[in-house]
């Protein structure tokens, strides 16, 4: 990589990492240390091939999309950490906010890695049906009918987001 593809490269991360970091965060069910290892990943994947890609940003999300896909089925990713003390607890603010956010976070580790996923990006996202689909390797069919699945089940798992309704 020449000079001008790496300030080039430096440039898309500094200027995109906090979105994909958000991105990452909803991906791995809220886990902090997960999210970055996996923007982390994904950033290091895509620096050999940087001069060759064309839409940097959606490349980094298929390939954290994917990423995370291949730690989900890996085996060593369902063992438990054993720590010899516990963490202590963090310490929240209570504001209506902040409980919403906690709120989502639980109601979306409640569902599949595939349907967190379709949520995440086709709402989160804001993404079309199709990117959705490109991304994910599926047909437009298939996202819609597993986003509204996962619709369904995140109102059946989460009845306490009933009273947020207008």
């Amino acid at each position: 990589m020449d000079a001008a593809e790496e300030r080039r490269f430096r440039e898309f991360v500094a200027v995109r990492s906090p979105a994909l970091m958000g991105l990452a965060y909803l991906l791995t069910g809220g886990d902090q240390h997960a999210a970055e290892d996996l923007l982390q990943t994904a950033l290091a994947k895509i620096v050999d091939r940087w001069s060759k890609v064309e839409d940097p940003e959606a490349y980094v999300r298929r390939i954290m999309y994917h990423q995370q896909i291949s730690w989900w089925r890996s085996a060593w990713r369902r063992r438990e950490t054993v720590a010899a003390v516990l963490p202590e607890p963090p310490e929240y603010d209570r504001s209506p906010a902040v409980d919403l956010r906690l709120a989502l976070r639980q109601a979306l580790a409640r569902l599949t890695p595939r349907q967190r996923a379709v949520l995440v990006l086709r709402y989160f996202e804001d993404l079309p049906e199709k990117e959705v689909a490109r991304i994910m390797g599926c047909s437009v069919g298939t996202v819609r009918s597993t986003a509204h699945r996962s619709l369904a089940r995140l109102r059946a798992l989460s009845p306490e987001f009933e009273e947020l309704k207008p």
